[in-house]
This record gives C-alpha cells, sequence and structure tokens, in this order.
C-alpha cells in the first residue's frame, strides 16, 4: 500500500503553531464584535510535541502488533446524556396512542428519577476510580475540586445529573455546577437560540429532505419492523396478526401519521411532522426498563431489552435527522466543538485561551446536556459507536463521549483519545456498582481523517485540530461565552 511506504518523520510543533492553526478557522468570515485576541505561549515555554501518524508495515497489522501505550493522561471532557427520566410527554397525550394507559414515573413529565439520580452517583464513582488510578485526580477531594469544571444545560434533568455525578466523582467535596437560568439558551447547547448560530431554515428543509431522498414517507418502509411493532404494542395485538386491526375507535394511530419535513421555530431548526408523535410514543419504553419498572410495566409487559432496543430505532432516527444531517450538525453543534477544541489546546499548552473552559489547570471539564447535543457534535465530527444492547450511535441514558488528551512520556507529544461509555440496558435496571474490573460498557471511538491504527484509535492532537478546523462554521462559533 502506497500509505505504508511514506518515510515517517517526527514533526515538533510550537505551541504557536497549534493555537493559530486552530484560531485561524475564526478569522475567516469573523464578525469583530465576537473575536477577542487570543494569549499565546512565551518562547520561553515548554514547546508542545503532537505524535505524526505513523504508518505501521503490514506485517505488523497482521499480527495484530501495537506500539507500548507510554501516554499519561492530562485531561479529560465528559460530554454526556442526563440519566434516566420520566417521559417527555405527558400521560394525558400518551394515553390518546394506547388501549392500555402508560405507566405512570414517580416524578413529573420529563425530570430526573431518584433511580436516574441513584444511577448518575454510581457512573460518577466509576470515572472516580479510574480518574484516580490514571493519576488524573489524587483522591484528595477538597484539592481535586479545583481542577474540576462542571457545566450543564439549563433544564432540571440535566441539573441534578451533574450534581449527581460530582456526588460520586468527589463525594467529599462541594462542587458548583455551572449553568445558564431556566428560561435562558445555553449558547453550548442551543447556540441557536442563544443567537450564536445562523440557521438558514429553508436549507435547513432542504437538507433533512436531502437526507430523505425527498420523499420522508420512504420512512415507513425503510422501518416497518419497528413501525409494526410499535402498532401492536399500542393496539394490544400480537405482531404477526393478519390482517392487522383497525385503529380503535378514539386513538391517534401514530404509525400513519403524514410525515412531512418543515422550517421549525425557535430553537427547534425542522419539524419533523408525525414523526414527533412517534418518537413521544416509543420514548417511555426504554425509561421503563431502565428505571427497574416491573416487567409487567415495560411495554406492557411485551417488550424485553431486545425489543427495547429494537423500537429505539425509531427514536433515534428522528434525532438523526435534525441533529446529524450535515448542515444541521455544523450550524447546531460548530460553537460547542470550538470550546472543546480550544479547552484541549488550553491545557496542551498551558496559556489560557478566549472560547476554552475552565483552565489551563482544569484536568476534568464535565458537560451534561440531552442526546440531542451528544449526536449532533458527533454528526459534526464523524463519530459512530455502539455498546452492547444499544442500536448504533444511540446516546445511553447517561451515557457519555469522552475524549482523553493524553502526552507520551518518552516523547511529549500529545494525542486524544475518543470513547463512548455507557451503563449497559441491565446495569441501568438493576443499579449495579461499578468497578475497574466491572465498568460501564466502552467503544473505542475512531475520529476520521486524524486516528491512527492502534487499538484506541489515538489521533495526534495537532491533527484533531485540523480536521475540527475543516468541520467547524465559523459563523456558528462564538469565542466570548467563557466559564458561565
Amino acid at each position: 500500500m502506497a500509505a505504508d511506504k511514506r518515510k515517517v518523520t517526527t514533526k515538533m510543533r510550537s505551541p504557536l503553531f497549534i493555537v493559530l492553526a486552530l484560531t485561524s478557522v475564526y478569522l475567516l468570515n469573523a464578525q469583530p464584535v465576537r473575536t477577542q485576541p487570543v494569549r499565546t505561549q512565551p518562547a520561553s515555554a515548554q514547546p508542545v510535541r503532537v505524535q505524526p501518524d505513523t504508518a505501521l508495515p503490514d506485517v505488523a497489522l497482521l499480527v495484530g502488533a501495537q506500539r507500548v501505550d507510554d501516554t499519561q493522561l492530562k485531561q479529560v471532557i465528559i460530554f454526556g446524556r442526563h440519566s434516566v427520566r420520566a417521559p417527555v410527554a405527558d400521560n394525558a397525550l400518551l394515553n390518546t396512542f394506547s388501549v392500555k394507559q402508560y405507566p405512570l414515573f414517580s416524578v413529573g413529565t420529563g425530570l430526573l428519577t431518584p433511580n436516574g439520580a441513584k444511577l448518575e452517583t454510581l457512573l460518577g464513582s466509576y470515572y472516580r476510580l479510574w480518574l484516580t488510578n490514571e493519576k488524573l485526580l489524587t483522591g484528595n477531594d477538597s484539592n481535586d475540586a479545583a481542577a474540576v469544571y462542571l457545566r450543564s444545560n439549563v433544564i432540571e434533568r440535566t441539573i441534578v445529573t451533574a450534581q449527581s455525578f460530582a456526588s460520586g466523582l468527589l463525594p467529599a467535596a462541594s462542587v458548583n455546577v455551572n449553568h445558564y437560568g431556566p428560561t435562558e439558551s445555553d449558547p453550548l447547547f442551543d447556540a441557536v437560540g442563544a443567537g450564536v448560530a445562523r440557521l438558514d431554515r429553508d436549507m435547513a428543509v432542504a437538507a433533512v429532505n436531502g437526507q430523505l431522498g425527498g420523499n420522508a414517507e420512504t420512512l415507513a418502509s425503510a422501518y416497518a419492523p419497528e413501525f409494526a411493532l410499535t402498532r401492536s404494542l399500542l393496539f394490544g395485538y400480537p405482531t404477526d396478526e393478519t390482517p392487522a386491526p383497525v385503529t380503535p375507535s378514539g386513538l391517534v394511530d401514530v404509525t400513519t401519521l403524514p410525515i412531512a419535513i418543515t422550517a421549525g421555530s425557535g430553537s427547534t431548526a425542522v419539524n419533523l411532522g408525525g414523526l414527533l408523535l412517534l418518537s413521544a410514543a416509543v420514548d417511555p419504553f426504554l425509561m421503563e426498563y431502565a428505571d427497574g419498572m416491573p416487567a409487567s410495566d415495560v411495554g406492557w409487559g411485551q417488550l424485553t431489552a431486545g425489543g427495547v432496543s429494537q423500537i429505539s430505532r425509531l427514536y433515534n432516527m428522528g434525532l438523526d435527522l435534525e441533529y446529524r444531517t450535515p448542515y444541521l450538525a455544523s450550524v447546531q453543534s460548530s460553537n460547542l466543538a470550538a470550546h472543546l477544541v480550544r479547552s484541549m489546546v488550553q491545557t496542551a499548552t498551558g496559556n489560557a485561551m478566549t472560547g476554552s473552559l475552565g483552565s489551563p489547570s482544569t484536568k476534568v471539564i464535565l458537560l451534561v446536556a440531552s442526546d440531542v447535543n451528544i449526536i449532533g457534535l458527533a454528526g459534526l465530527l464523524h463519530l459512530d459507536w455502539i455498546l452492547s444492547g444499544y442500536q448504533s450511535d444511540f446516546c445511553s441514558p447517561g451515557g457519555a463521549l469522552v475524549f482523553e488528551l493524553r502526552q507520551s512520556q518518552s516523547t511529549g507529544e500529545y494525542v486524544v483519545r475518543a470513547s463512548y461509555r455507557g451503563q449497559t440496558l441491565d446495569q441501568l435496571r438493576n443499579l449495579t456498582a461499578l468497578t475497574l474490573a466491572a465498568p460501564p460498557a466502552i467503544a473505542p471511538v475512531f475520529i476520521p481523517g486524524c486516528s491512527t491504527r492502534n487499538a484506541t484509535f489515538d489521533c495526534p492532537l495537532e491533527d484533531f485540530v485540523r480536521v475540527s478546523r475543516h468541520a467547524i462554521d465559523p459563523l456558528s462559533a462564538d469565542l466570548t461565552d467563557v466559564n458561565h
């Protein structure tokens, strides 16, 4: 292979090179009111070295050879979904879809459940074990707290999730969760609502329709097994009954509602028509299972973990259209991506940088939002994963994209290592304690355009900056929002 025969060289890049490489994206079409000067590293500071994409010979690939991992964790960014919650639609609406009443959760619509809070604390305890083992944290909570930055979106379930995570991560310390007010839009998680991103609504509709070949109704055939399973659950008949019974009087058949993509309003980029109610109808099933409800209440006793996973394809389908579609991912997730990348560069260079989170000494950054935010960032950077028991690219309750900034101890070079980590459905359902020997499910994530061939798909920091610069829309990123 030609790529395997290229000459391998060691590249030395100064901090100034990396800073300029990253910030150049904002100089293009930047608005004066939204840009700020970036502090660069003094000439006397320790240079940052970034590992090149070293090709392995074909024979090494055949025998599975791997270089020894001598990297040390310098910073971790955990970008997670809230934990288990009640359905986002109230039961008065849900019960118009089904012949049986939906089970009641112990909390109000969309709120984090008590088990959801417990699960997140268990997850935080696992991260405490992992990060202490990695020597990123010391185990002295009071000292470690100064190196931890927490931020959540404005809704209750994300705030409580972050607080619960902190209770497990630093049980003996008090750590503030940064967030905006309940009626405000956080530009990290709602760039359109905050006025940071510039959304062309006609383009948004066209982009989603383009994903569907101009015919949204073809989704019903593409997802025919899931549509059939949903209808049989809601109307209480076997999936193999032929012909399928008519819609019971007085109920809405969410599987036959017209699917039409139209312009959204406010922070909502597009309106997916009938898919919105279909998604609302299937959303409770996974939460019923994960919250530990009796088996008789999980899909009215008709769904196992496998069925819960299969039917979640419908839920994820709508999210993919709204947030993974390339145009929408660019507009809605560029600001978040810019802050994440600049935070890594800030730590690598040791210099405070506008548009980053925390400070140069921040070791742990936890961001808690919704699955839509994680899917949007994944779409922007073309990241994919799959955990056992879940569908591809599904954001499990409490699950997170994790970005590790690591430094080689032999060369000083920095790499980014990405993974997706989340509790399995049964770990959620059983409130399973997590340890290093019995961790949550973990999937290494390949970063297209920069990951190397090692088992953890490490990406040289310089290349991660380059890939991010290419993906980020400069008109949808604002460097003035720092550490709210």
